[in-house]
């Protein structure tokens, strides 16, 4: 039984291994994509191109630049702010904020899974 409990689900996001929370960087896959393949969210990864659908930066679409598993967040290219210094600082975003339109397929082995749930 999962608590209700605020706290409870923080902590248990804090403490998941980084095994378990890498199935929570999925995001959504754009409807053309979603046709293709016949899936309706795949793991984003560095090099997917990505849309954002919420906040600030709402309608800006990019390259994932990196991925970081431990908080659950993506810079992406373009998205960025400026430093008191002015050097310019990527605005992480989290996963599940952005919608998936153009994979990276050059891993065979994502290439190979996404075939095989092709229908």
């Amino acid at each position: 039984m999962v608590s209700l409990k605020p706290s409870k689900q923080r902590k248990l996001l804090y403490t998941l291994p980084l095994h378990q929370r890498k199935k929570l960087l999925v995001a959504k896959v754009s409807d053309d994509i979603a046709s293709q393949y016949g899936i309706k969210r795949i793991r984003v990864r560095k090099g997917d191109t990505v849309r954002v659908m919420r906040g600030g930066n709402s309608g800006k679409e990019g390259k994932v630049v990196e991925v970081n598993t431990k908080t659950g967040r993506l810079a992406i290219e373009g998205i960025t702010r400026k430093k008191v210094d002015g050097t310019p600082v990527y605005v992480w975003i989290h996963a599940s904020k952005v919608m998936i339109t153009k994979l990276d397929l050059s891993d065979p082995r994502r290439r190979e899974k996404l075939e095989k749930s092709k229908k």
